[in-house]
Parts: C-alpha cells; sequence; structure tokens
C-alpha cells in the first residue's frame, strides 16, 4: 500500500473514532425559543403532532448549525427579521411570496429581475419555505416567477420564513403534498444547513457553494 493511500485512510479512521454527534439536550437546554423535545423519533417513532414535528424540525436545524427562532406572532416574524437585516444589502423573492407581510420590509431589495450586479452584491437572501423536512431539518424551495433561485444560493446569508403548514415528517410527505406545485417549479433546492464542501483529506469548508449562515424563523 503506498504511503499516500495509508495516510488518507489513517485520517479516515481517525476521523471516525473521533466523530461526535451533539446530544438533542444541547440544541434546546436554557432556550426559550423551543420547548424540551419529546423524544419518539429516538425509539423508532416518527413526530406527528404539528408541536412535535416543530420541535424535531428545529432540533434538527440546530444540529446542523443553523440559527432557528419560533416566534408566536406575525409582528415578532418581522421584528426578527428586520433585526437581522437592518444596514445589509439584501436580495429577496419578490415581496407578495413572502409570509407574515415581511414583504413590507424588503422594498429597496433585489430581485429576481434586478441587475445582476445587484444581486451580486446582495449580503443576505430573504425567501419563504415550500417545505420543512423535520427528519432532517432541511427546507425546500420551488423556484419560480417571484421565487428565484438565486436569492437562497448567492449571498452568504440566507434568511428563510417558515409557516407551521411548510411542516412535513419526511420527504415523501413533502413530496405527496406538494406534487402538482414541483411538477409546475422550475426546479427544487433541498437545503441542509449552511453550504459544505469537504475535500479527499477531510477538510470542511463552510460557505464555499452557497450560503455559510442560514437563519430561519418560523411563524404561526
Amino acid at each position: 500500500m503506498s504511503d499516500a493511500r495509508t495516510a488518507i485512510l489513517g485520517k479516515v479512521d481517525r476521523a471516525l473514532r473521533t466523530a461526535r454527534i451533539p446530544a438533542l439536550d444541547e440544541h434546546v437546554a436554557g432556550d426559550p425559543t423551543v420547548d424540551a423535545p419529546k423524544r419518539p423519533w429516538r425509539e423508532g417513532g416518527q413526530a406527528s403532532g404539528r408541536g412535535e414535528l416543530l420541535t424535531r424540525f428545529v432540533v434538527e436545524a440546530r444540529t446542523l448549525g443553523v440559527d432557528a427562532y419560533v416566534e408566536t406572532t406575525q409582528e415578532g416574524v418581522r421584528d426578527r427579521l428586520a433585526t437581522i437585516i437592518t444596514g445589509l444589502r439584501v436580495s429577496s423573492w419578490n415581496p407578495d411570496q413572502l409570509p407574515y407581510g415581511a414583504g413590507a420590509l424588503v422594498g429597496g431589495a433585489a430581485f429576481g429581475s434586478s441587475p445582476r450586479a445587484d444581486q451580486a452584491a446582495a449580503e443576505v437572501g430573504v425567501t419563504g419555505c415550500h417545505g420543512a423536512i423535520a427528519e432532517t431539518g432541511s427546507i425546500a424551495l420551488l423556484s419560480g416567477p417571484g421565487c428565484s433561485r438565486v436569492v437562497s444560493l448567492l449571498p452568504p446569508l440566507h434568511v428563510a420564513l417558515i409557516r407551521p403548514d411548510d411542516l412535513f415528517h419526511g420527504m415523501g410527505d413533502f413530496f405527496a403534498a406538494r406534487a402538482d406545485r414541483i411538477a409546475n417549479a422550475a426546479s427544487c433546492t433541498f437545503v441542509t444547513g449552511p453550504s459544505r464542501t469537504a475535500d479527499i483529506e477531510l477538510s470542511l469548508t463552510i460557505g464555499v457553494h452557497g450560503p455559510g449562515r442560514v437563519v430561519i424563523i418560523v411563524g404561526p
């Protein structure tokens, strides 16, 4: 066996031996935005009620490094979004495609129809969401008129606004419920945490092929 192959396999072996999946409690302890979770999924069951879906989605998203907030009012969603985007150059879905009246906050943003240079200069992208997958902490975005795919891929910060009706247990549930919209969409993008890129030597880099920071805001 060559020295290079031996070195690479040695790194893989060490990574496997030291790999660690954070415990669920670490991501919810002392956090006022989500209650301590019930854990039916740990025992092979699946989260069924809306509250269980939300809790699992938030826990899984935070495990991926996503900043997740749960707001109890529409005003709370708008206030949270305003706090995040104030002072930054914004790219956004069209205002009528954003829930919770958030379109009023992005009046000066670059949209999918804006000049390419304006979209490229954006520091934060604001989108809605077509599906929030509790099992993996992923969000699904369907591109089409008013919902430019660039908004979630180009800026270094992506903020997604999520409604309770967007929550699904798994991918299969999402595909079944959104079949017609998926068929008519230009593309379907799944976002599972910040963009991650790793080379053969297991060197992980964040934010190379997409946003390095993802924020989700779940409203009422």
